[in-house]
């Protein structure tokens, strides 16, 4: 493993039992990793990729327990993220999506695995977009990655191409029905593809503290209207009941919906398991890099390019074939943003049967789960692992 400490960064304030890294991969997917790291280089090794706008950072009360139980923990700042290196910081209009494809984040994943001297990892976990890497790293190569966790984004069976003379499905544009409501909305997922974004996320009218304070305000337990339940179908009337954080008014930035769903909230309620000084790491960290890289997989990975999509049509028909587990937070929308997604897992054209180990839904979180409630999150994992 070449590792060493670049001079470019300040080291970062981290939690005993913690230390962070760097591991250079420039030879084989073109990144210097950053990492933070907990326990033993030799023991079982167990992957943590995190989800948007986060970090490696988001694992830290979750990476010494895990470690103390004999396992050697990393969590990396993904491609376009944080303090992780080598991929080209380019505009909207002249960055190449390929590089944010699946087959190429989990050939980012399988280059970090053995840059830490490894060539297979006991368990890859991953939270948000970072439980989708973690999916597709064990459907793809489950050689390597023999076993996952999914935290708040389950994960849901890869395209297929039209079998033979079956008639053709027609899909809904849900941008077009939800323009069509009354006010008119659109889906966040689709905002975040778009030129705009990065700008309005990297300028938000109240503040990037302000501001980000307020997006992990909404998606947490701490906001009294967060009250999930599975959708009836994918169509804009059946979605546009989640909160307007995810479906959000036609003519809204983020930054504006943040400010008007916060208006006579309470910003300190979050400070008990995100004290100031944690979400000042987050802020100094999107300050310095912008937020166009974390927001160009929303662009490879959304319908207005289904570029991913695309590229997933290698893998038709394959499904995970290792064990498997979901955790999601009771509070967080997220676990049926997509219907159907976490029923899927005991669907056998998804998940081999007997490889799916359950779900576990964490009662006073949201989508945060593992910075809202940790000790429940290193419980979960820790009793996936004695089932392997």
């Amino acid at each position: 493993m070449q590792t060493g400490v670049t001079e470019e960064f300040p080291p970062l304030r981290l939690p005993a039992g913690i230390a962070e890294d760097y591991v250079d991969c420039q030879d084989s997917c073109g990144l210097t990793w950053h990492i933070l790291k907990a326990g033993c280089p030799g023991n079982p090794l167990v992957l943590f990729c995190h989800g948007y706008p986060e970090l490696a950072y988001s694992w830290r009360k979750v990476l010494p327990q895990i470690a103390k139980a004999g396992y050697y923990c990393v969590a990396m700042d993904q491609r376009g993220y944080g303090r992780t290196t080598g991929w080209p910081q380019r505009s909207f209009h002249e960055v190449d999506l390929n590089d944010y494809v699946f087959t190429n984040l989990v050939r980012d994943l399988v280059c970090l695995t053995y840059g830490l001297g490894y060539t297979e990892v006991f368990s890859i976990i991953g939270h948000d977009f970072g439980a989708v890497s973690s999916a597709m790293a064990a459907l793809i190569r489950p050689d390597i990655f023999k076993s996952t966790i999914q935290l708040a984004h389950p994960h849901h069976p890869v395209p297929t191409p039209r079998l033979g003379d079956e008639p053709l499905k027609a899909k809904p544009d849900i941008q077009v029905e939800l323009a069509k409501l009354i006010p008119a909305r659109k889906h966040y997922k689709w905002y975040n593809a778009t030129a705009e974004a990065a700008p309005e996320w990297d300028h938000p009218p109240q503040g990037l503290h302000k501001f980000l304070r307020g997006y992990f305000h909404l998606k947490s337990a701490n906001w009294a209207k967060n009250d999930p339940r599975p959708l009836t179908e994918w169509s804009g009337e059946a979605i546009a009941v989640m909160p307007e954080y995810y479906i959000m008014r036609k003519d809204q930035s983020m930054p504006e919906t943040i400010m008007q769903e916060m208006d006579g909230e309470d910003y300190s309620k979050t400070e008990d398991w995100l004290p100031p000084d944690e979400l000042q790491v987050y802020c100094d960290e999107w300050k310095r890099t912008g937020f166009q890289g974390g927001l160009n997989w929303y662009r490879a990975q959304t319908a207005t390019t289904q570029q991913s999509a695309r590229d997933l049509l290698l893998y038709a028909g394959r499904r995970i074939e290792v064990p498997c587990a979901f955790i999601g937070g009771k509070q967080d929308w997220a676990t049926y943003q997509q219907p159907g997604a976490v029923e899927s897992y005991r669907d056998e054209r998804s998940v081999k049967p007997g490889c799916f180990r359950g779900v576990t839904l964490v009662e006073g979180a949201g989508h945060w789960v593992q910075q809202e409630k940790p000790g429940v999150v290193i419980e979960a994992i820790l009793s996936f692992f004695r089932t392997l």
